[in-house]
């Protein structure tokens, strides 16, 4: 083969590898509920460096009515592959079909805590006596998602205050304390302890205590099984429960 013809066959074969489309990286959609997120901000890095998958992340509550809750934004067509929330709130997204069967996975578990605004004088919660004053005296107690239905459906009833309580709460997380639109916060102790101009009270008495789980599961239909699989499998690695721990949260007990 003289060498003009060898030169077009390795020129038309450049241009045909050209032409052929090349894999891209992956891209996998989380939505995600703020209980997890302080861990969640620091794990993710190490997980994009190490796997070369590229995560999107958008936030929305875990459970109630309002038109940015994870729930709502998946009815509503909002892309994603991954969800991580609480179980309760995940539990209804599994009732309605949206979540790849056998997918879930319990990532960790968080207490509820009291944040008070830095610097203000912290109320006594050490026990359900004193805790209860406590709530009857504030002026404006802030909550969300899964903490307000338990606090309103179980927690009030149960303490005899759900008429008192009711012109108080407010749809408000830790940064609402920060600004000082809310007086106190009851809310899971991950979203309480990375947030600065909060102060960390303690978390609420054992006997009326709600240890929220998180879970992180497939979202039915994704385009990219395989790399979420990866970032749920890492979430719930041993190489997670450093960050985990240090906001706050716990590993879930093994099966």
């Amino acid at each position: 083969m003289n060498r003009s013809r060898q030169s077009q066959q390795i020129l038309i074969f450049a241009i045909t590898m050209l032409a052929l489309p090349t894999a891209s990286p992956a891209q996998v959609r989380v939505l995600m509920s703020g209980g997890f997120s302080a861990a969640y901000q620091e794990l993710l890095p190490q997980f994009q460096n190490t796997t070369g998958i590229t995560v999107t992340t958008a936030r929305g509550a875990s459970q109630g009515d309002g038109p940015n809750t994870i729930g709502a934004q998946l009815r509503r067509g909002v892309p994603a592959d991954v969800v991580i929330m609480s179980r309760s709130g995940l539990a209804e997204l599994m009732a309605e079909g949206r979540i790849a069967i056998g997918s879930d996975v319990d990532i960790a578990r968080v207490p509820l805590g009291v944040g008070v605004r830095a610097g203000t004088p912290r109320p006594d919660i050490g026990t359900v006596v004193a805790f209860k004053q406590t709530l009857l005296r504030a002026k404006s107690v802030g909550s969300q998602s899964s903490t307000t239905i338990y606090m309103t459906t179980r927690l009030f009833p149960q303490l005899g205050i759900a008429s008192a309580m009711a012109g108080k709460l407010s749809d408000g997380g830790p940064a609402n304390v920060a600004s000082g639109e809310v007086e106190m916060v009851v809310a899971p102790v991950s979203e309480i302890l990375p947030l600065s101009g909060v102060d960390f009270v303690g978390t609420i008495p054992a006997e009326i205590q709600f240890v929220q789980a998180f879970a992180a599961a497939l979202v039915k239909g994704t385009k990219e099984p395989e790399a979420s699989k990866r970032l749920i499998a890492f979430l719930a690695s041993e190489r997670a429960t450093p960050a985990i721990r240090k906001t706050g949260m716990n590993r879930p007990a093994l099966r």
